[in-house]
C-alpha cells in the first residue's frame, strides 16, 4: 500500500528545513521556467515583425506572419503551464 502513495509518511509536523527548501526551489524553478517561455515568446515576435517589416520580396515576409502568431501562442502556453503548475505546488504545499 506505500508504494502507491510514496508521499504518505510526510505529515504536517514531520516536515523540516529540508522539505520547505525543496519547495522553495521548484517555485523558482516554474518561475524561471515562465521566464524562459517569455523570452522565447517575445523573440518570435521581434523576429516576426522583423521579417515582415524589412523584408519586402521572397519567403521572409510569410515566415514572420507565421512567426508573430507563434510567438503570442508560444507566450499563451507558457503563462497557462506556468498557472497549472503554480496551484499544483500550492495544493502540494498546503496538503503537506
Amino acid at each position: 500500500m506505500e508504494e502507491l502513495q510514496p508521499y504518505a509518511r510526510f505529515k504536517q509536523d514531520e516536515l523540516i528545513l529540508r522539505d520547505e527548501l525543496a519547495i522553495d526551489r521548484t517555485l523558482l524553478a516554474n518561475e524561471a521556467t515562465m521566464l524562459a517561455y517569455v523570452r522565447s515568446a517575445l523573440t518570435l515576435v521581434i523576429a516576426g515583425v522583423t521579417f515582415i517589416h524589412f523584408f519586402d520580396q521572397g519567403w521572409l515576409p510569410w515566415l514572420g506572419i507565421v512567426f508573430v502568431p507563434a510567438g503570442v501562442a508560444l507566450g499563451i502556453f507558457g503563462l497557462w503551464r506556468f498557472n497549472r503548475m503554480h496551484k499544483s505546488i500550492a495544493l502540494l504545499r498546503t496538503r503537506l
